[in-house]
């Protein structure tokens, strides 16, 4: 598949195709500096990866963190759907709103609308553009460049499904990496509900673990979890948000620079189990055993 002739080559990823119908795809005031800072932001992983000192943390900006952080009752952020079970009065918000402000980098769509909500919440400068990260997974650089090194992190339904693709050489052969070295899980839904019990969950596994960098794709409690995890393992934490899907091969292609994605789906797995975010195209699917 490629990129439709009106989206600007400025946005473009060598090896990812993106059919997100956003606008600012073809006003190339968008991001101006689009090119240069895909570039840096590479840079910026090698570099910390290979000088393995400091730990940092990327946090990814989405319209449902800013409904989260806001206790807007919307998509995601509705209690009872995904992040929470009870409702926001229930919890202590605030750890996740300080949380929030807490990591080293941001990311954000350049969206101008999610970076608007992003200012509403965050009191950070954004980075680099979320789609490094989705267009990063997609074209397979990140699994590349880090193999022997990286890790992933997600909801408990998604890592035994990755695991269970992982046994397959076409599967290892398709991501260009052998394995992960190490899948931490956290509970699929409702893992906002008590924050302490999360840490701990994570903590426990992540003390065991061998990764330089690690894929995080956690939803909501990342905003009270992600900038505590260095203080149990000193590695580098990048939230690649829904390009988790894209690995354990339920990503919807209509999602930004994943529409050239292949999802390895396993004949006969029990995918009711899964908590998709969105799925609404039968495209690019390969069955596997």
């Amino acid at each position: 598949m490629n990129y439709p002739e009106q989206y600007l080559k400025q946005y473009r990823i060598q090896g990812a195709v993106n059919i997100d119908g956003s606008p600012c795809f073809t006003n190339s005031d968008s991001y101006p500096n689009f090119q240069d800072d895909i570039h840096s932001f590479k840079d910026l992983l090698l570099g910390a990866v290979q000088n393995g000192s400091q730990p940092l943390t990327f946090y990814k900006f989405g319209d449902g963190d800013y409904h989260f952080l806001n206790k807007s009752a919307i998509g995601s952020a509705t209690p009872g759907k995904r992040a929470l079970s009870k409702d926001y009065s229930q919890i202590n918000h605030e750890q996740f709103v300080s949380g929030a402000q807490n990591c080293n980098f941001y990311t954000c769509e350049i969206y101008p609308e999610n970076r608007n909500l992003f200012k509403q919440v965050i009191t950070k400068e954004i980075d680099f553009p979320a789609e490094f990260g989705y267009g990063l997974v997609a074209n397979k650089w990140l699994l590349k460049s880090f193999s022997g090194n990286i890790g992933i992190i997600g909801g408990e339904e998604k890592i035994k499904l990755i695991k269970k693709l992982m046994n397959s050489q076409e599967y290892q052969e398709y991501l260009g990496l052998e394995k992960f070295e190490d899948y931490i899980s956290i509970p699929q839904k409702f893992a906002c509900d008590d924050i302490n019990k999360t840490e701990l969950m994570i903590a426990d596994q992540l003390k065991k673990s061998t990764s330089r960098i690690f894929l995080l794709g956690i939803g909501h409690v990342k905003s009270a979890l992600l900038h505590r995890l260095p203080k149990h393992k000193n590695a580098i934490y990048l939230d690649v948000g829904s390009s988790i899907d894209a690995i354990a091969g339920i990503i919807d292609p209509g999602r930004p620079y994943f529409a050239g994605w292949t999802n390895h789906q396993i004949e006969d797995y029990d995918y009711s189990k899964i908590d998709l975010l969105q799925y609404n195209w039968d495209g690019n699917i390969k069955k596997i055993k």
